[in-house]
């Protein structure tokens, strides 16, 4: 990538119109990489499927087993299993345990509580607020990175739209949704708007989201300074944790805990993940330089082509097989324009999403890029998703159902003042999962439909 370089002031402004002149004295342009933490996640898991992983998701670990003192495997539920089901939760053993579990470090911990071994550090959650507003609304070519008194402002480019954030707080509510409240909002419009020379309102926001970061703070002085570093203890015989670090640490972490315990098998090979290609990154450089003509012998606009490319990478192939069988999925999605039909299907069919929600939060993100959420996409996903994965009308009538109730009851906690009134409206709506099993609603895919491995 370019070298970074020093602007002045009528440099800088020259590459972010939108700049307030009195708001900047200089600025220094460099250059980043940016990646969608979902798609990431989905393309780690089909890549270690691919290496002969067992991925199985909607899966929750209840409680650890032990012989003596030693970890021999965890206890799982099923969360798409109904409640009572005699299968709905099951063993797994295994010689050793690794838990990453992010911001619920701390629940493992818990978990080994009564034979009196604390890991010596905590993980806390620190709660992250984005606003997303449409490109139009701020002129510049470049993003911003701006410090504030209590965290760093970034303005970045997201396709047709920005991304504004974040905040930086402590959060001890619900994990699983964390809510963004009216006043995270302002604090944010308030912080942007200083250097903006056209101030934004609510009325400009299309989305808003949040997501917690997990910080490691120690329980004794020689730990306290931990903040984004990460750790790897053993806290028992069998079980390693692994806490800390951020996206572009994950493979140093994962280097870490994984020769460890290759270490304490023996006989198996060290963690080789500091020269893997994740599935879609094999050929990716090859395949775009040659994107024009994989339009054409596909029949399909070039810019939808380089759309799939950049989320997808060369398993863009497959988008285009789906297509090929079937013209409809080339379709727009209704609602989010950008995302064609086929992104859905693949979704369902390949990617582990089993509802309504995976779609429109995360393997896409049409939850916070459009105005209405995902609202008027909903009904058409619902169509195509329940084809894969062999929905009647009741279940596609019950998704759209929860997903619209998920939909306001977000829309309702951002009018919230603070974040324990946020959060008692995001409960509102109930997980998914829980919602769907406790009413004993059978979303059991059919075999051929699973996290494909690529």
């Amino acid at each position: 990538m370019p070298l970074h370089r020093h602007l002045s002031r009528e440099g800088a402004r020259r590459i972010f119109p939108s700049l307030r002149a009195d708001a900047v004295g200089g600025a220094i342009r460099y250059y980043d990489g940016q990646m969608d933490d979902a798609r990431l996640v989905v393309n780690l898991a089909r890549t270690a499927a691919s290496l002969g992983a067992a991925v199985v998701t909607s899966a929750r670990a209840v409680g650890l087993l032990r012989q003596a003192r030693e970890v021999t495997g965890v206890r799982v539920r099923d969360m798409e299993a109904p409640a009572g089901s005699p299968d709905a939760e099951f063993e797994v053993r295994a010689r050793t345990v690794i838990a990453a579990t992010g911001v619920w470090t701390d629940d493992m911990s818990r978990m080994l509580g009564d034979v009196g071994l604390r890991p010596g550090f905590r993980v806390r959650a620190s709660k992250g607020v984005h606003l997303v507003v449409p490109r139009s609304a701020i002129t510049g070519d470049a993003g911003l990175i701006l410090r504030t008194a209590t965290s760093v402002l970034f303005v970045l480019p997201w396709g047709g739209h920005w991304i504004i954030g974040t905040t930086d707080t402590d959060w001890q509510l619900d994990r699983a949704h964390p809510a963004a409240s009216a006043s995270d909002i302002d604090y944010l419009l308030e912080q942007v708007n200083k250097v903006l020379d056209r101030p934004l309102t609510t009325a400009d926001i299309e989305g808003v989201y949040a997501g917690l970061r997990p910080l490691l703070s120690g329980e004794a002085e020689s730990t306290s300074k931990l903040s984004r570093e990460h750790a790897v203890i053993e806290p028992m015989l069998g079980l390693l944790l692994v806490a800390g670090g951020k996206y572009t640490t994950y493979r140093v972490m994962a280097e870490d805990v994984v020769d460890r315990a290759a270490r304490r098998l023996g006989g198996a090979r060290p963690s080789r993940t500091a020269d893997l290609p994740l599935l879609g990154a094999d050929g990716y450089a090859a395949m775009w330089r040659d994107r024009a003509d994989l339009a054409r012998r596909h029949g399909m606009p070039g810019g939808v082509v380089e759309h799939l490319l950049e989320r997808y990478g060369t398993l863009t192939t497959h988008l285009l097989a789906l297509i090929q069988a079937d013209p409809l999925l080339a379709t727009p999605l209704a609602g989010a324009p950008e995302y064609l039909a086929a992104e859905v299907a693949y979704a369902a069919h390949a990617e582990g999403a089993l509802h309504l929600d995976d779609v429109l939060t995360r393997r896409t993100r049409i939850s916070f890029e459009t105005p209405h959420r995902g609202s008027e996409s909903a009904g058409q996903a619902a169509e195509i998703m329940g084809k894969v994965l062999g929905w009647d009308a009741t279940v596609r009538a019950r998704e759209v159902e929860h997903y619209l109730a998920r939909v306001e009851a977000e829309r309702q906690s951002q009018r919230m003042p603070d974040d324990a009134t946020a959060d008692a409206a995001r409960m509102g709506a109930p997980d998914v999962r829980g919602f769907a099993a406790d009413r004993g609603i059978d979303l059991t895919p059919p075999p051929e439909v699973r996290l494909l491995p690529g």
